[in-house]
């Protein structure tokens, strides 16, 4: 393949992505491939909110129905992030590689190589130009909504709309972590957030279940994310975080709303955990076989009270150690008889992702809760967070 080989120098082809319009790419990435490598019927597949159906971007004629993000070549190339090969026909092949910027996984490219194209040199190449697609696609995003109007099977409400422009994004993946989220229900979500930042020494993660539903659940969810991050972009501590964040949070309100708010932070050299459980979502730990909660001094939501005081508590993870992280509409959901979704459920949801990568843990966390509650229409937001932890090679600086 000669769009990305060494006789073609690649920084070519991100040049000509970078140069195109906004809503292009897909139309550059036509042509690039075409006049390069042969390929033809090239469509970009963006998953949808809910991780359900992969749809494609600027369709070419007939291709405008939704796969599943399950199952099929494309399906299998996004939940196992590795390229898939449909066998030769007509003398091409069908080549599905992911789109995952960062460990943000975006969805996949799928094209129609000649099939002596489509050998490992051509595939690893298709899918170094899928990744540099995906960075264009998430700074093209800024100047238009022709990506996000593609992962929608339908509106949003407000208060969704507000909460996922809210989001860093659904994953992040660095040598010492790898974090997957997902919230449900996903098209009409208000109060729950996961928001996370990381540098060269520290990761700083939280899980945030805003009081009510709706757009009022939504607006006390964006004051509390936000005084966060201010407070964290102001280089204060994790417990000085909560409390400016409380205070914001009450001058606005005056108590008669809250969040509750798991404020965590890591340091990448050591796995030393600082922690303040500010409220309700939960925190459980794998380690081997073992699924346990772990145990942190509940204290005050954010807003509750004027001048709220919060500690911080320490914790040590350890390298292949999951962390997985739930707010109050996954522990505390119920079936229609009014059983508990509960921490054994959870439990059973975590056993059997033991192979599955962070992103796909939360997306079977979310799909056994649906199954216990009977519905997608989740009476409560439920947001899932999950990160495996590699801790740091000695060796690295």
């Amino acid at each position: 393949m000669n769009a990305v080989s060494t006789s073609e120098p690649f920084p070519s082809v991100e040049s000509e992505l970078r140069s195109a319009a906004p809503n292009a790419l897909v139309e550059t990435a036509r042509r690039l491939l075409g006049d390069r490598a042969g390929a033809r019927d090239v469509t970009l597949l963006l998953a949808d909110y809910g991780l359900r159906v992969l749809r494609p971007v600027a369709p070419p004629p007939g291709t405008n129905e939704p796969l599943s993000a399950y199952d099929g070549p494309a399906g299998r190339a996004f939940t196992v992030q590795t390229p898939v090969i449909e066998p030769p026909e007509d003398g091409t092949a069908g080549v599905h590689v992911p789109v995952t910027v960062r460990g943000d996984r975006l969805g996949v490219l799928s094209a129609r190589l000649p099939a002596a194209g489509a050998d490992t040199a051509g595939v690893r190449a298709l899918a170094e130009f899928a990744t540099a697609l995906g960075h264009e696609i998430a700074t093209a995003e800024r100047d238009t909504d022709l990506y996000l109007l593609a992962r929608r099977t339908r509106r949003l409400t407000l208060a969704a709309e507000m909460q996922w422009q809210l989001l860093p994004g659904r994953g992040c993946g660095r040598p010492e972590f790898v974090i997957g989220a997902h919230l449900e229900p996903a098209y009409t979500v208000g109060g729950d957030n996961f928001d996370w930042s990381t540098d060269g020494s520290r990761l700083t993660l939280t899980v945030t279940d805003g009081m009510g539903r709706g757009i009022d659940a939504s607006l006390l969810t964006s004051v509390t994310v936000g005084a966060l991050r201010n407070g964290r972009r102001a280089g204060v501590g994790l417990a000085d975080q909560a409390r400016l964040a409380d205070q914001a949070v009450y001058a606005q309100f005056g108590g008669k709303v809250y969040a509750s708010t798991l404020l965590l932070r890591f340091d990448l050299a050591t796995g030393t955990v600082h922690a303040v459980d500010a409220g309700s979502p939960r925190l459980y730990r794998r380690r081997g076989d073992t699924v346990q909660q772990i145990e942190l001094e509940a204290q005050l939501p954010l807003g509750m009270f004027e001048e709220t005081a919060y500690e911080e508590q320490i914790f040590t993870v350890r390298p292949g150690d999951r962390l997985v992280g739930v707010s109050t509409g996954v522990h505390g959901a119920r079936s229609p008889e009014g059983a508990l979704f509960g921490e054994e459920a959870l439990r059973r949801a975590l056993d059997a992702a033991t192979t599955q990568a962070p992103q796909e843990v939360a997306r079977s966390v979310v799909t056994s809760l649906v199954e216990h509650f009977g519905s997608t229409d989740l009476t409560a937001d439920a947001a899932v967070v999950c990160l495996d932890w590699n801790g740091r090679d000695p060796a690295t600086p």
